[in-house]
């Protein structure tokens, strides 16, 4: 589970007390968002057609509000595998889903509306990791790809499911299915038929399958879906025109 108002919600897991970690929803604390319309009100994204100003200001006002030791590290998120190091000074905005750290108050961050954020630490509160897992990342391996940075034991690490589609109205095709289970079979049992073709997919389901695969098995969160709560967070499916949320992780 997961504890938080409407405006932000906490990780309920039980990472190291030097561990933070926050899910934005399309609202804020204090009732300063600024974005309108399609990208009422917290809108963090500046790719999606939303005034950058707005964007700018909403990202300062979440700076404020949770009293960041630094900037996030944001990303231009591309539905692949690489995972940018923070320690690395970015020529420009890194092209990457996930980013990790090993030093203390670099902010990983990745925005979603309807894809599945994962947020990683390890139990000595040392190292963190923020990947965007939409289908076709999910099934290419970032989160795999995430571990695999952190160079941790699988029963170091805790890993949180943030909000993303839910199972009930997460459609697909059979392409989907197939980029899964020709890999993993055993992701069969994400997948529920709903018609010839079409299937029902549990995003969080998934990534559980694949942790466990790996060894992985403190995974918290998976309670919330984006496309049916509307009054809290941006859905791409539900909407097109739509801003994001942003998950965020760091360590002090």
């Amino acid at each position: 589970m997961s504890r938080g108002e409407d405006q932000l919600i906490i990780p309920d897991w039980p990472a190291a007390d030097n561990v933070y970690a926050y899910s934005t929803t399309r609202l804020d604390a204090e009732n300063t968002g600024c974005s309108q319309g399609a990208y009422s009100h917290f809108n963090l994204a500046n790719h999606v057609g939303d005034s950058p100003q707005h964007v700018q200001s909403n990202r300062q006002q979440l700076v404020k509000q949770l009293n960041l030791p630094a900037e996030p590290l944001w990303l231009e998120q591309m539905h692949g595998i690489r995972v940018f190091n923070s320690a690395d000074i970015p020529v420009g905005i890194p092209q990457a889903d996930a980013s990790y750290s090993v030093i203390a108050n670099n902010i990983c961050v990745v925005m979603t509306a309807d894809c599945l954020p994962v947020l990683i630490c390890n139990r000595k509160g040392t190292k963190v990791a923020a990947a965007h897992a939409g289908w076709r990342g999910l099934a290419a391996g970032v989160i795999e790809a995430s571990i695999l940075a952190l160079n941790e034991k699988p029963s170091e690490l805790l890993v949180w499911l943030g909000p993303a589609i839910g199972p009930k109205v997460f459609e697909v095709g059979e392409n989907v299915r197939r980029a899964f289970i020709d890999e993993f079979k055993e992701s069969a049992i994400a997948f529920s038929s709903v018609r010839a073709g079409h299937y029902l997919a549990d995003i969080y389901q998934l990534a559980r399958l694949r942790l466990k695969k790996r060894g992985i098995c403190a995974v918290y969160g998976g309670e919330y879906c984006t496309y049916t709560d509307n009054n809290r967070f941006y859905s791409y499916r539900r909407d097109v025109k739509t801003g994001r949320q942003a998950s965020l992780i760091w360590f002090a």
